[in-house]
């Protein structure tokens, strides 16, 4: 159908379809061939460091080898994790292993859980690459049983490890934990029953994984050059910014960032309020907003409500129950690209309401780590960046110059099943509770803190 009418900002598309997730070898080559040269847009040429190696050389041999099944926890800060424990997993844990006498049953690969978004806003590449590796899509904010299955079916039959973020998405911080969502421990407890009812002596376990970044001088030129961009983007002039520590130079501009959404959204500012108490009346006006745009009742907790906005209005623009346009009058199909145009503009305020909950966070001072302030820097960019209109695809990123995988003690899921037929809410809280434990010793393992 000829569709002469579409709006500036978006038009509405046909349903995205991916093939079934499947392993090929062909795409285990290109990605081989071609995998370093990609992450190097995530990690330029920094060294990458696996530590609590054991942990992971263990867990990997008995999923391999059909003695356990493994549920890989990554944590995700950055997004750029499951392109690098991807990569690290195919091509590099097998020698690592080999040199410490480890022989794994097969070949090392873990499939990813991913949010059906991924493919959308991915692109090409992403809907080629990741059902032939074996990624799962799921839906993060409405019914997927289709999608459930194949999780469950991939952990309780293997035979390789299934790897997710309890995050629920990207978090942006990487030395503290905003928070945890239980689906990868109930997930888990659920495998674990359905292996015990089959007899099947294999216990279900959660490997927890943290990737932390390191940086050197080229970390500091470029901090200094995604400062000044920020600056210039906030109108703060060269002359203003001559010899004004790092921390006062991020709140100038954070505190114009947060004038500037307040004036938009009409706030009535309290002069007593901290930073965060403000950006919390911020995240409230942004989802309210985006509610109203697209006719939704303000239902359900904070993450229920901005989850299914999200939901909403990516499908607005690509239309889960369209598959082509043949057969549309010119007047339905500029409609409906009306609608997309519409949840564009809703999904500008989710997109603020997204990244301002996670940067309720304290200003870094003069003597904090450098990996911090530069977290915070490209934080502080993406603060500008979604009040302008952006999302996660335009943060800038620092290249590290040391990449470091953290792995933990696994979680011995089906040892606590008796546990979780009593009582499944305690179970799963104390489990959660556990995981979290891990993470920040992971943290502190990365950061070099004593734990005696």
């Amino acid at each position: 159908m000829h569709r002469p009418f579409k709006t500036p900002i978006a038009r509405a598309f046909p349903n995205i379809k991916v093939k079934e997730p499947r392993i090929t070898r062909f795409v285990i080559f290109l990605c081989r061939l071609l995998g370093r040269g990609y992450l190097l847009f995530f990690l330029g040429i920094a060294r990458i460091v696996l530590q609590g190696e054991d942990h992971l050389f263990n867990a990997f041999k008995r999923a391999l080898a059909g003695e356990s099944r493994c549920i890989i926890a990554f944590r995700h800060p950055n997004g750029g994790e499951p392109q690098l424990l991807s990569w690290f997993f195919l091509f590099r844990l097998r020698g690592l292993a080999a040199r410490k006498g480890i022989r794994f049953a097969r070949w090392p690969h873990a499939v990813f859980v991913y949010g059906y978004e991924v493919v959308r806003w991915g692109g090409w590449m992403a809907r080629f690459i990741m059902p032939n590796l074996g990624a799962m899509p799921i839906h993060h904010s409405k019914m997927d049983s289709k999608g459930m299955a194949r999780i469950y079916g991939a952990i309780t039959d293997g035979p390789y490890p299934v790897a997710l973020a309890p995050e629920g998405q990207v978090s942006y911080t990487t030395d503290s934990i905003p928070r945890l969502e239980p689906g990868a421990i109930r997930i888990g407890f659920y495998a674990a029953q359905r292996l015990a009812e089959k007899n099947a002596n294999c216990p279900v376990e959660i490997l927890p994984v943290s990737v932390h970044f390191r940086f050197g001088s080229w970390g500091r030129l470029t901090l200094e050059l995604l400062l000044n961009k920020i600056e210039r983007t906030c109108g703060i002039s060269g002359s203003r910014r001559k010899r004004i520590p790092f921390m006062e130079r991020v709140r100038q501009c954070r505190d114009h960032i947060l004038e500037v959404i307040e004036r938009r959204y009409k706030i009535k500012v309290e002069t007593s309020a901290s930073f965060e108490e403000r950006l919390e009346v911020v995240i409230n006006a942004a989802l309210e907003t985006a509610e109203r745009m697209m006719g939704e009742k303000s239902e359900g907790d904070f993450f229920t409500r901005m989850y299914r906005m999200r939901q909403l209005c990516w499908d607005r623009i690509f239309l889960p129950t369209v598959d082509t346009f043949d057969g549309m009058t010119q007047i339905e199909g500029s409609t409906i690209d009306l609608q997309a145009g519409e949840a564009w503009y809703a999904g500008r305020h989710v997109e603020l309401v997204d990244f301002c909950w996670y940067f309720r966070v304290p200003l870094p001072a003069e003597e904090t780590v450098f990996h911090k302030k530069i977290e915070y820097a490209q934080n502080l960019w993406d603060f500008a960046n979604r009040t302008m209109g952006g999302a996660f695809k335009d943060r800038v990123n620092i290249f590290p110059r040391k990449v470091i995988i953290q792995a933990a003690p696994v979680i011995n899921l089906s040892e606590r099943l008796p546990a979780y037929e009593k009582d499944k809410k305690t179970t799963i809280s104390e489990a959660m509770s556990d995981l979290e434990k891990a993470y920040l010793d992971c943290i502190n393992k990365a950061n070099g803190v004593n734990q005696s």
